[in-house]
This record gives C-alpha cells, structure tokens and sequence, in this order.
C-alpha cells in the first residue's frame, strides 16, 4: 500500500500524514516506512530539529492504519484519541538526524470497542530508535 492509500484511510491530511508505504500486516500487527523525518518541512520539525518524542505520532498513525484494515466494511467508522504513551525509551534525540527509513512496527496488545492498545518499535536499519506502549480511546465518527 502506498502514501495515497495511507493517507485515505486516515484523518490525517497532507503532510501530516507521515507514512509512506505498508510492508506487512496481519490480524495481530502492521509494519510501516517512512522518510518524512528527513523533510526539512516537515510538520513536527521545531528550531530545525525533529525530536524522538515526535515519533509517537508515526507509530500511532501505523496503530491507526491497522485498526483501519481490521474495521469490517459495514461498521461505522471509528476515530482514535491518543489516551496514553507508556514505558516509552527513546534511544536517540534528533528524529530528523536518521538518514535512513523508519520502519515502524506496531503489535496490537489487546482492543475493544471502546479502546486498543498497542506495542510499537521504530528502527533504522539494525538500530532501535524508540519503543513503547500506546493506548487510543475509539469513538464513532460522525458524519
């Protein structure tokens, strides 16, 4: 799946949407690419440097694009809310300073209808760049 087909399955418009492609998914987990962190625009840069933090929001839009995949077609569609960030090891500081893609693994822990939580690693080649815990609120998007 490409940055288009990304992008129409989720809320998130333009830049923002940080994720170029989908390698792999499956029932239980999604692997994702991105390169936006080496884009001198891009939207989370602040004082010309991408801090590490800012790269909860790529695991949590990979997180986003799995429970996507997993929605049965005649459900209504549903809006994350980020409750919580956990047990979060930031390995790096400046995002921005990784040449090489981002490979974002993301393993769903456990989910409901009214919540998911998710374990995330982002690596670049062999070398971790951060892990942790991410739990969303789901709501009924309205129309």
């Amino acid at each position: 799946m490409n940055r288009d087909a990304i992008c129409s399955r989720l809320p998130h418009a333009g830049r923002m949407c940080l994720l170029d492609r989908l390698e792999h998914w499956d029932d239980d987990s999604i692997i994702c690419v991105a390169t936006s962190h080496r884009d001198p625009d891009n939207p989370l840069r602040h004082d010309n440097r991408l801090h590490a933090v800012c790269a909860v929001e790529y695991a949590a839009q990979a997180m986003a694009l799995h429970a996507s995949l997993l929605g049965a077609p005649d459900r209504p569609a549903e809006i994350g809310y980020l409750a919580s960030v956990r047990d979060l090891q930031l390995d790096i500081e400046d995002l921005g300073s990784i040449m090489d893609e981002l490979r974002i693994v993301a393993q769903r822990l456990s989910g409901d209808a009214g919540g998911i939580i998710y374990a995330f690693e982002i690596r670049a080649g062999a070398r971790r760049l951060l892990a942790g815990r991410i739990a969303a609120r789901l709501v009924e998007a309205r129309a």
